[in-house]
């Protein structure tokens, strides 16, 4: 087996043909990371008759008295069940890689070990995950463990909608608090609509304080990924949060009148006046928020009669797989639900388009225990998705004896700040 360069789009086009194909091993993810920190290069993987069997974006750079870290993002595009191969592979990369100062290379693979439902129940299980894990630890990579939260370079869960059918099915398949959520957004008059290149400054607030990359990264991110790249945003049009919230008011309204009719009907008794009391109160109280809201909205179309942008999300396409990237909203408007609303929209979008998967990104991997994530999990897992659970990182170890230096803790975490 030879280990060889391939030009761009020799990469591009082998890595299409894939199973593990993402689009972080493509040589437009390789380029957007070469303007921040990393160097790029596509290797290849050639068999004894000649033929390319595998293929890889590496990044790396350095990070330790000159010497190399190395990361293949979501993994080789490689068999990982053939052990021959594999072995080979990592003997060649290790001659390759020490004469070079690299300490080890580090791929987390898109090879799914599970599928479970909002609560953690199994739904399928990948019955080749240990013979894999197995071939993967005799070749020398270093299994980082089954971590359940966010410990590692990539989220080891992933929330997946298959578009397997239509929006409407998928809508109903979702839970009542999200249908209510999304249904309270457009009562709301939340709109959204399609950004462009100009929008991502505008884009770009909304998510700054989520994690630390650049206005720039994403600007790029654009250029490079093209019409691959999408943002879409929330907006509140107050003229129709005034319209809608005043006709949700005189409705219950004169729903309430009625009520208090029916009480103070002399033929009413028992258990019929006690049911009634009670639907009065709740009607009284949504009177209330009816006409708050009201209030709320002409004040929204008197400060903002041109309507207020509330939130944001960037998704990247590839082959048929739609990838959300990030969210963010304005806190002050958190109740109107503009990320549900969005993911919504775009999910009935790219299902008219025949798209096949909607990836919403990071989850945890705990479901029973309470925990700081758990809104996330059940805002996610529950627009009918699945938790995809991966199998996770490995280090292939070049040098030893550098690369243990590099696990003494502080060193470590200068190492993982050093590399995001």
């Amino acid at each position: 087996m030879k280990i060889v360069t391939l030009t761009k789009e020799e990469f591009d086009a082998f890595a299409r043909t894939n199973k593990y194909r993402n689009f972080y091993q493509t040589s437009n993810y390789g380029e957007l990371m070469s303007n921040y920190g990393f160097h790029e290069h596509f290797l290849g993987f050639v068999n004894n008759a000649n033929r390319l069997v595998g293929a890889s974006l590496v990044l790396y750079k350095k990070i330790l008295f000159n010497y190399k870290y190395a990361y293949a993002p979501h993994g080789f595009l490689v068999d990982y069940s053939d052990p021959n191969f594999l072995i080979e592979l990592a003997d060649n990369l290790k001659k390759l890689l020490y004469k070079q100062r690299f300490i080890y290379i580090k791929i987390d693979p898109l090879i799914h070990c599970s599928e479970r439902d909002k609560n953690g129940n199994l739904i399928s299980y990948n019955k080749d995950i240990n013979n894999i894990l197995e071939i993967l630890a005799k070749a020398d990579f270093v299994h980082r463990g089954f971590n359940q939260y966010f410990e590692t370079c990539k989220p080891r869960w992933n929330a997946v909608i298959k578009m397997t059918t239509s929006s409407e099915r998928l809508y109903m398949g979702f839970s009542k608090q999200i249908r209510n959520k999304i249904r309270k957004a457009l009562k709301c008059g939340v709109s959204i609509y399609k950004g462009t290149k100009e929008d991502i400054p505008t884009f770009y607030k909304f998510i700054e304080k989520k994690h630390k990359r650049p206005l720039s990264y994403y600007q790029k991110f654009q250029e490079l990924f093209q019409d691959d790249f999408e943002i879409y945003f929330a907006k509140i049009d107050p003229q129709k949060f005034v319209i809608n919230s005043r006709e949700e008011y005189e409705k219950e309204l004169e729903r309430n009148d009625r009520l208090n009719a029916e009480i103070q009907d002399k033929s009413t008794k028992g258990v019929t006046i006690r049911k009634l009391l009670n639907t009065k109160m709740q009607s009284d109280r949504l009177v209330d928020i009816y006409k708050s809201n009201m209030i709320y909205a002409t004040k929204l179309l008197k400060d903002y009669p041109e309507g207020i942008t509330i939130g944001a999300t960037a998704i990247v396409k590839y082959e048929k797989e739609i990838n959300l990237l990030i969210e963010g909203w304005n806190p002050k408007f958190s109740s109107y639900n503009p990320n549900y609303l969005i993911k919504w929209a775009i999910l009935e979008k790219y299902c008219q388009e025949q798209y096949l998967t909607f990836n919403l990104n990071a989850i945890t991997g705990e479901f029973k225990k309470p925990n700081k994530y758990s809104g996330l999990n059940e805002s996610k897992l529950g627009m009918s998705a699945s938790a995809i659970e991966y199998i996770g990182e490995f280090d292939y170890i070049i040098n030893p004896f550098i690369y243990k230096i590099c696990q003494w803790r502080p060193i470590r975490k200068k190492i993982n700040k050093n590399t995001e």
